[in-house]
C-alpha cells in the first residue's frame, strides 16, 4: 500500500509521480530525488492552473511559481520549505548530477507525503485525506532492483518538464476566454479551497525533521561539509546553568581552527528569535576559548537570522554565509575605513554637480552614521543616477565596505547600458554582465531580475553560484513596490546593503515603497527633482507639443476598425460588461492601442522633434504611456519603424 493512494481519484497524474518517487527511495536515490521534484512541479503547476485564488509570477517554471506569495500564503511557511527543499534537491540529482544520498532521497520521500497531503486537503472537491493520516516509512524500506531508473532516462523526463515552461502562462492569459470545463474546475477549487481554510489543519507536518534537514541542505549548499564531530552539536564550557555546560547545534570552522559562525536550531513551530540568548551565550563562550567572536546564526528551519552582535542588530537572511564570506565579515570589523574621512573620485560623478557628491554622501551617513542598510536615491531623468551609483561604488570599495556588487534593472537594455557605464567609469571593478556572461568572475555583477532568479536557483559543483552573503551592495534601478512584490525572495535572499535609484518624483512614490526601504513616507535619502536640476541649468523643461489625431480627439467606432483591430477589441478584457461598440477619447489608450494612432505619434516626433548629431537621430525624449503595457506597445512600434534608433526607452509615467 502507497502512502500516496489518497491522491489517486482526484489527482491521478500527481499520484503517478509520487508513488514512483517512493518505490524508488530504496533502489536509486537520484531517482527517488527526481521523481520527488517531478512531483511537486506537476502539483504545484496544477494548483495554479486550478486556483483562481494564485496569480502566476513574471514566469511559471516550478521556482518562480513556489515563491510567488500568492502560493506562499496560501501553502505556509511549513509546505513551501518542504516544497523547496524537494526542489533543491531534484536540481542536485539532475540538473548538477550530484550523487544524492540514501537518507536525504528518503527524506525528499518523506517531506514529499505532507506537501501532497497539503494538496488533498485544500483542494479534494470529494473526499479529503483524514487529519490523522501519518507516514509509514516501512513502505521505503522494499526494494526491487527492476525499478532502478538509468540517468539518462531521467535527464530526458526533465527535459520534457522543462520544455512545457511557460504552457501555464499562455492557457491562463487570457482568462475571460478560459473553455468551459477549466471555468468549472476554478469555481469548484475555489469553493473547496475556502472550505479548507475555514477549518484549522490539526496534521503533523513533522516540522522539526524538516529543520534539520533543510538547515542541513542549507549549510551544505554553502560549503559547510559537516562531516566532522566538532561541526555538529560541539560542547561549551561555563554556561550559566545547573551542569555549566551547554552544546552548539553547529559551529563553522575557519582554516585556522578559529570559529567563524555558530548556528542555534530552534523548534520549527517556535520563533527562531527564542534562540537569539541562547545563540549569544554560545558565542561569548566560543570567544572567550578562542580569542575571536563567531558570528551568529539562528533558525527554525523556515526563518534564518544572521547577527554580528559588535556591528549590527539581528536581520533575517535566505541562508547562511560561506567560509570566505564570514572571514570577510570578520575582517571588516578591524580593516574597513570611515566613509566620511574617504575621498570621492569626482571624476566619476560630483565634477560640477554639486548634488552627486551630496547624494553619495548622505548615503554614506545612513550607513555610517545611522547603521542603516537601506537607501533611497530620488534623481530626475538625465541628472546622472548611474554615475553616482557608479561613484558611491567606488568609495565602498576603496574603503572596505564591499567587495562585490549586484546591479540590477527589469530590461536587458538599461543592464547593456550600465553595464557599459561601470566599463568606462570603473574598469578595475572588472563589470559582469550576467545576461551574457554567467560564469565570468569579477567584482561589479549586472542583471535582470528573473535571470538572477534563476542564477540564485542554480547550483555549481553542488554548492550555491551566489551565497546570501556574495554581494556587499545591492542597486536597484528603477525601484518601485511592484519590483519588490515580483522578484522579493532575491532580496529576501541575500544579506547586503541596499541602495534603490529612482526618476520618479518623491511625492508620487507610493507610501509601501518607501517602507520598503526603511523610510520615513515622502522622505528619501536624498532628492534631486527635475526643477531644481532645471534651476541649475542642468536640464532643460519639458515642452509639450500637441499632436492633431482625430482618433485621440474624437474616440473610436468599432465599425470604423480594419478586421485585424476588431480581432484585437474582441480579444480585450472588457470585464463584466457588454463589449461596447464605441470608445469615448478618454479611454482610447487605456482599451486599445490603435497602430495607426501609435505610428503616426512617433512619425510626428521623429519629424518635428528634438533632433541631435545633425538631425540624423531624435534627442533625449519623454513619452508619457497610459500604462505599462501601452508603453511596450509603443516601443515595439518605434522599433520596427527606426530599428537603428535602439536607445529607445519608453518609461510610464507614474
Amino acid at each position: 500500500m502507497s502512502n500516496f493512494a489518497f491522491l489517486a481519484a482526484e489527482f491521478p497524474t500527481v499520484h503517478e509521480a509520487a508513488v514512483e518517487a517512493e518505490r524508488q527511495a530504496g533502489v536509486s536515490p537520484t531517482a527517488a530525488a527526481f521523481f520527488a521534484g517531478k512531483t511537486v512541479e506537476l502539483a504545484v503547476k496544477w494548483a495554479f492552473r486550478a486556483d483562481p485564488g494564485l496569480k502566476l509570477p513574471y514566469q511559471d517554471n516550478i521556482s518562480a511559481l513556489l515563491h510567488e506569495p500568492s502560493f506562499r500564503g496560501a501553502a505556509g511557511e511549513a509546505v513551501f520549505a518542504k516544497a523547496k527543499f524537494i526542489n533543491t534537491l531534484r536540481n542536485r540529482a539532475v540538473h548538477e548530477e550530484k550523487t544524492i544520498r540514501p537518507g536525504d532521497a528518503a527524506g525528499a520521500v518523506k517531506e514529499l507525503f505532507h506537501v501532497c497531503f497539503w494538496l488533498a486537503r485544500t483542494y479534494a472537491r470529494k473526499t479529503k485525506p483524514p487529519e490523522g493520516l501519518a507516514f509509514d516509512a516501512s513502505v521505503l524500506a522494499r526494494r526491487d532492483e527492476t525499478l532502478r531508473k538509468a540517468f539518462a532516462h531521467l535527464k530526458a523526463q526533465q527535459a520534457e518538464l522543462d520544455a512545457k515552461n511557460g504552457e501555464l502562462t499562455k492557457l491562463l492569459s487570457d482568462r475571460q476566454n478560459l473553455d468551459a470545463e477549466l471555468q468549472r474546475l476554478r469555481a469548484e477549487v475555489a469553493a473547496a479551497r475556502h472550505a479548507a481554510e475555514a477549518t484549522p489543519s490539526t496534521h503533523d507536518y513533522n516540522e522539526a525533521e524538516t529543520r534539520d534537514r533543510y538547515i542541513d541542505l542549507l549549510l551544505r549548499e554553502a560549503g559547510w561539509a559537516l562531516d566532522r564531530p566538532e561541526d555538529i552539536e560541539f560542547r561549551v564550557e561555563g554556561m550559566p546553568n545547573e551542569q555549566g555546560v551547554g552544546f552548539v547545534d553547529y559551529v563553522l570552522w575557519g582554516a585556522d581552527g578559529k570559529p567563524l559562525g555558530l548556528v542555534e536550531a530552534k523548534r520549527t513551530r517556535k520563533d527562531a528569535r527564542q534562540g537569539q540568548q541562547q545563540a549569544k551565550l554560545y558565542a561569548d563562550r566560543l570567544e572567550a576559548r578562542y580569542g575571536q567572536r563567531p558570528v551568529i546564526f539562528y533558525s527554525n528551519g523556515y526563518e534564518h537570522w544572521i547577527w554580528d552582535d559588535v556591528r549590527y542588530p539581528p536581520r533575517q537572511i535566505g541562508g547562511f554565509y560561506k567560509r570566505d564570506e564570514l572571514e570577510l565579515l570578520i575582517q571588516r570589523r578591524t580593516s574597513r575605513r570611515k566613509l566620511a574621512e574617504t575621498k570621492l573620485n569626482t571624476k566619476i560623478a560630483g565634477d560640477k554637480r554639486p548634488y552627486q557628491q551630496r547624494a553619495i554622501r548622505a548615503i554614506a551617513k545612513a550607513f555610517e552614521d545611522e547603521g542603516e542598510r537601506k537607501a533611497l536615491l530620488v534623481m530626475a531623468t538625465g541628472s546622472g543616477k548611474t554615475r553616482t551609483v557608479i561613484a558611491l561604488v567606488d568609495l565602498l570599495m576603496r574603503a572596505g565596505w564591499a567587495k562585490r556588487v549586484l546591479f540590477l534593472a527589469d530590461r536587458v537594455a538599461l543592464v547593456n547600458q550600465a553595464a557599459g557605464a561601470f566599463k568606462a567609469q570603473l574598469p578595475d571593478s572588472a563589470p559582469v554582465n550576467l545576461v551574457t556572461e554567467r560564469t565570468s568572475e569579477g567584482r561589479v555583477f549586472l542583471s535582470t531580475y528573473p535571470t538572477m532568479m534563476n542564477l540564485i536557483d542554480g547550483r555549481r559543483e553542488g554548492k550555491a553560484k551566489f551565497g546570501p552573503g556574495h554581494f556587499d551592495l545591492i542597486v536597484i534601478d528603477e525601484a518601485h513596490r511592484s519590483v519588490y512584490q515580483r522578484y522579493r525572495a532575491i532580496f529576501e535572499y541575500f544579506d547586503s546593503f541596499l541602495v534603490g535609484l529612482t526618476a520618479t518624483p518623491k511625492d508620487e512614490i507610493d507610501k509601501n515603497t518607501y517602507s520598503l526601504f526603511d523610510l520615513e513616507d515622502g522622505v528619501p535619502t536624498d532628492a534631486y527633482s527635475l526643477e531644481e536640476a532645471v534651476t541649475d541649468g542642468h536640464l532643460v523643461p519639458p515642452v509639450a507639443i500637441s499632436v492633431p489625431l482625430k482618433i485621440v480627439r474624437s474616440g473610436l467606432r468599432y465599425d470604423d476598425l480594419s478586421e485585424e483591430e476588431k480581432d484585437q477589441w474582441d480579444m480585450l478584457e472588457w470585464g463584466e460588461d457588454e463589449i461596447p461598440d464605441t470608445v469615448e477619447a478618454a479611454e482610447v489608450n487605456k482599451r486599445l492601442f490603435n497602430q495607426d494612432t501609435v505610428d503616426q505619434v512617433i512619425a510626428h516626433l521623429m519629424q518635428n522633434g528634438l533632433k541631435v548629431e545633425g538631425g540624423d537621430r531624435p534627442g533625449k525624449t519623454i513619452i508619457f504611456a497610459k500604462n505599462q503595457a501601452h508603453a511596450v506597445y509603443i516601443e515595439a512600434r518605434f522599433n520596427a519603424a527606426y530599428p537603428s534608433c535602439w536607445t529607445f526607452r519608453p518609461r510610464r509615467h507614474l
